[in-house]
């Protein structure tokens, strides 16, 4: 813990003011995330329609991420922060806000894929001027003010539990309208251009988007030679998968099937919220010693045994779902700071925005179908999204620790 405090307070430049403007961004969207499903839910939308509703987001996502890193190397990453912030949230929040039918939260989406242009822009922001030794403190800290911002789900669960999903939502959607934008605008004044977004802005400066476009076939021999890319080919894909999901539809399974109370949804991000911190401040730092890919893989395990308490707890039983909470927060907590790392570690550094945007761009290519997959399977049977995830984990346990693996992830990480 100690470490990690003089880390944050040795640190300069944009990573510094990335981290402190940091929960202008978390704790809006944590206020949303647990009732995002109810609130489409509510407003008349069935499980194929919001199923239809995020694979439209990725397909227009998959475009989007085509040009991230192209504009973000042309306007530099400082001017894209600000234009992508305010397309892909400001705009989709006031849609979301009013939103009436499945064709408002379709036209949100859409918009809303812009976000992988911001993602782009944002980490290069940050990433581009960190020795590499710093790295993993840097994403041990993003992953704890997420976490900290969890806990203001509660104040959202309080306001839906005494007037409902639906119009607290609306609310919640106007404020975080607010907030995100002044969080955009403070950052755009207080961050600086990179050495390298400079770079690659005078590199590109008299290339057309086309030109720059036409570029990505370079990028693509570059990720097919790197082997650490290669894997990164293998192991995003199944992760988005089981994150859309997991995120999507367990609000609809625990309330429509398990029979617990909308506002008792903001209580489970919060559990794992409060487990996964102690993680981080009390056991993270202390696990370097051990090989990544099998803390990974032990992530992936505790994936699979809370999913599988999940498929059979008993209706409106608080106890089993909170033993699912608990699995799946110390899972997290092993595996997303290290395959944030080994995402990180593993792209070319000149070459950062492009190879970032090529991978979002295969990801989200092979993810797309599955919002609607995962749909059709939740209207089947609720159950059958998260049977869906287990072979997803399974599967990529078995890839991260079969032999001639060896981890590139730092061990520190």
């Amino acid at each position: 813990m100690l470490e990690l405090l003089r880390y944050f307070k040795e640190l300069r430049g944009n990573a510094k003011m990335c981290l402190v403007l940091d929960p202008l961004w978390t704790i809006p969207f944590n206020m949303l995330q647990p009732f995002v499903t109810l609130y489409m839910f509510s407003v008349g939308l069935g499980d194929v329609e919001i199923g239809l509703v995020l694979s439209i987001g990725i397909f227009f996502q998959f475009i989007m991420a085509l040009l991230g890193g192209v504009v973000t190397d042309k306007y530099g990453r400082r001017k894209m922060v600000l234009f992508a912030d305010f397309v892909s949230w400001n705009i989709p929040m006031l849609i979301w806000a009013f939103a009436q039918n499945f064709w408002w939260f379709a036209a949100a989406a859409i918009i809303n894929s812009v976000v992988h242009i911001a993602i782009v822009a944002f980490e290069c922001t940050w990433l581009d001027d960190m020795e590499e030794n710093k790295l993993p403190s840097f994403i041990n800290w993003m992953h704890m003010l997420w976490l900290a911002g969890v806990f203001f789900a509660l104040i959202s669960g309080y306001f839906v539990e005494r007037y409902s999903v639906e119009p607290v939502m609306r609310v919640l959607y106007l404020v975080a309208f607010v907030v995100m934008g002044t969080r955009m605008i403070i950052m755009y004044f207080t961050i600086k251009e990179t050495k390298i977004g400079c770079e690659r802005m005078e590199a590109t400066k008299d290339k057309s988007i086309l030109t720059l476009l036409s570029g990505y076939k370079d990028v693509f021999y570059l990720i097919i030679r790197s082997r650490s890319m290669r894997r990164l080919l293998v192991i995003l894909p199944m992760v988005g998968i089981s994150q859309l999901v997991a995120g999507t539809f367990f609000a609809l399974y625990a309330t429509q099937d398990l029979g617990i109370g909308e506002s008792f949804l903001a209580y489970f991000p919060v559990a794992r919220a409060a487990v996964a911190l102690f993680f981080y401040f009390f056991i993270q730092t202390r696990l370097g010693r051990f090989d990544t890919k099998y803390l990974m893989a032990l992530g992936l395990l505790l994936y699979v045994a809370g999913h599988a308490i999940l498929i059979v707890s008993p209706p409106q039983n608080l106890v089993w779902l909170g033993a699912f909470a608990l699995m799946d927060a110390w899972a997290a907590a092993l595996f997303l700071p290290r395959l944030d790392t080994l995402v990180f570690s593993s792209i070319d550094p000149t070459e950062r925005a492009r190879c970032r945007a090529f991978i979002n761009v295969i990801v989200l290519a092979i993810t797309s179908p599955f919002g609607y997959l995962a749909g059709f399977l939740s209207d089947m049977d609720r159950r059958l999204p998260f049977i869906l995830n287990i072979v997803l984990f399974v599967c990529l346990t078995i890839f991260l620790i079969s032999p001639n693996k060896k981890s590139e992830v730092p061990s520190n990480a």
